[in-house]
């Protein structure tokens, strides 16, 4: 377990069977795009869908910021460089008509900083948006949801639409009303699913006990940590970007388990 780019490197090499990633991370790899740019990583495939990463932009309650059709000239924190969060909302926020350079010459700032210390600028003031892509809920939100609370602005429907189609391997979902007290309402978003990742060489065999060891043994994972019960097989394909292992998919079939 290490980086979701260098698990896909690992994998596809033959150094690790089975790697964890972001499913939009496994796309890039198979056709050889941003990180993987012009090394196609075509020895990948589809395990599972364990958790979505949710994109989450959160505003402080009192904010002027409403929707993201009002970040013109913000003072935003999206992550560092690397982070996932960050270059998915750069990609974002494009389709509300914004880039980084151009928020920064209308007299925003961009702050390259983890979520911890994003958190604490957004709630000391020295930010007007903290953007990252984790679990809902967050301890780096949580901390802001104590004291002094935000709001967390939506993604409209039909630009998640369009997101999701130029960056396969998101999906469209909701942020729960119940992730945050300062939340009333659930709020829309895209997310990135958490996903495992197999090397194509394993046998389908294999890859079908491999499947059914996981799943079935579901409730022991639960004790190790209780985010597991956040992983649900109903919705163990989905953001399937690459293609599914023969054997996972002898699995999920017989399960009845299909792609949403």
């Amino acid at each position: 377990p290490g980086g979701g780019v260098g698990n896909i490197r690992d994998v596809d090499k033959g150094n690790a069977e089975i790697g964890w990633t972001f499913g939009h991370t496994a796309v890039a790899g198979m056709n050889g795009s941003g990180p993987f740019k012009g090394k196609k990583q075509s020895n990948i495939m589809f395990f599972a869908n364990l958790y979505p990463g949710l994109l989450q932009m959160a505003v402080k309650k009192d904010s002027k910021i409403k929707t993201l059709r009002d970040i013109g000239g913000a003072r935003i924190s999206p992550g560092k460089l690397t982070f996932a969060g960050n270059i998915a909302f750069e990609k974002l926020i494009k389709h509300y008509g914004f880039t980084y350079d151009g928020i920064k010459k209308a007299g925003g700032t961009i702050h390259r900083v983890g979520f911890s210390d994003g958190a604490a600028l957004l709630k000391d003031g020295h930010i007007d948006v903290m953007v990252a892509m984790t679990t809902a809920p967050n301890a780096a939100y949580l901390a802001v949801d104590f004291q002094p609370g935000f709001r967390l602005l939506p993604v409209d429907g039909d630009i998640a639409d369009k997101y999701i189609a130029e960056n396969p391997g998101f999906i469209k979902t909701n942020v729960s009303k119940n992730a945050y007290t300062s939340l009333t309402e659930d709020v829309s978003a895209v997310a990135a699913p958490n996903i495992m990742i197999i090397n194509k060489s394993v046998s389908e065999d294999l890859g079908y006990q491999l499947a059914k060891v996981v799943w079935e043994h579901h409730a022991e994972l639960v004790q190790i940590n209780k985010f597991w019960n956040n992983v649900k097989l109903e919705d163990a394909l989905e953001g399937a970007g690459i293609p599914v292992h023969p054997g996972a998919m002898r699995f999920y079939k017989e399960k009845g388990v299909m792609k949403k």
